[in-house]
């Protein structure tokens, strides 16, 4: 079943894509769920005005995004936890921790799930790097240290 997308849609696509999808998945979960309209003319022609209007705003938020972008890469995180005598993190350094450091060092509002850490899980003191999502296409790696407190 051809489908557009009216929000994000993990594993599947943003807004505003027009995807095809099974029938179950599209009639019990993502069109009640509000996430999808099923594709047909008027819903189609509805797409392409939001898209012309997308348009205008997504060159004023490019530069948002350059600025942005500019701002995390020239920022080193630092983020300190709790450490044991090897140096060894008590639990561990997540998403979440990274997002918080962005707020407080860069002044940016990033949502933790747009963060994926490239190591994996962080379990001990060092310099680590993350990847942060920024709109649709674009990604930051972003550089992060993390100390004993």
């Amino acid at each position: 079943m051809e489908i557009i997308l009216l929000k994000d849609v993990e594993k599947l696509g943003y807004a505003d894509d027009m995807v095809s999808v099974k029938n179950g998945y599209a009639l019990n979960y993502l069109i009640p769920q509000g996430y999808a309209v099923v594709k047909n003319d008027s819903n189609v022609r509805e797409l392409n005005n939001r898209l012309k209007v997308k348009e205008k705003k997504e060159a004023k938020l490019l530069e948002q995004i350059h600025e942005i972008t500019s701002r995390l890469q020239s920022s080193v995180l630092k983020i300190a936890t709790k450490v044991g005598s090897t140096d060894k993190i008590f639990g561990s350094v997540t998403a979440y921790h990274v997002a918080e450091a962005i707020r407080e060092t860069a002044k940016v509002e990033v949502d933790r799930r747009k963060i994926t850490i490239v190591e994996g899980e962080v379990k001990t003191t060092g310099n680590y790097t993350a990847e942060v999502t920024i709109g649709k296409n674009n990604k930051v790696t972003v550089a992060f240290e993390v100390v004993a407190e």
